[in-house]
């Protein structure tokens, strides 16, 4: 089976970082509570599976429009990039938590030699976008058939012996 991963080696201390300075900044200051609807950049998440026929992303981007997704393939590199803004009437209300993120998002796998690039199509329904990458023909499983019978039927099958 074929992964696709991305790599990202200190997204996950940067998170962190941002939630404890969320974190003081709520605690500690009355400023804080105000600051708490800056947007702040997210990443999506993401389902990878893989049949016979395509390797298939599906991304959770609920609440963007389609125009604010960007899906490219270059160099064996499958980039998704998008933006969820935040909406400047619910801004003006009361809110006590947010807790929905907003902000851009750069999504990059690297693709398997198998994808056929030239085919990749994506599909964004109901919040999610699915992204389909179709297998090369010579990459997808061949099933043989296997012939019962004794190994010299098999030779007398083959081309004749003029005498």
């Amino acid at each position: 089976m074929t992964v696709l991963t991305r790599w990202e080696p200190f997204r996950e201390f940067s998170t962190l970082q941002d939630r404890m300075n969320r974190l003081f900044r709520e605690s500690f200051s009355e400023a804080g509570r105000d600051e708490s609807l800056v947007a702040s950049s997210f990443a999506p998440a993401v389902d990878v599976y893989e049949d016979e026929h395509n390797v298939t992303l599906k991304i959770e981007v609920p609440g963007i429009d389609e125009k604010d997704i960007d899906v490219r393939v270059e160099n064996n590199l499958l980039t998704v990039h998008g933006e969820r803004k935040i909406e400047k009437e619910e801004k003006e209300e009361n809110y006590r938590r947010v807790e929905r993120q907003y902000g851009s998002f750069t999504r990059t796998f690297t693709l398997p030699n198998t994808v056929d690039t030239e085919k990749v199509s994506a599909n964004y329904d109901k919040g999610v976008l699915k992204v389909a990458l179709p297998k090369k023909a010579e990459a997808k499983p061949k099933q043989i058939k296997v012939n019962v019978g004794t190994a010299k039927a098999i030779e007398g099958k083959g081309p004749s012996k003029a005498a």
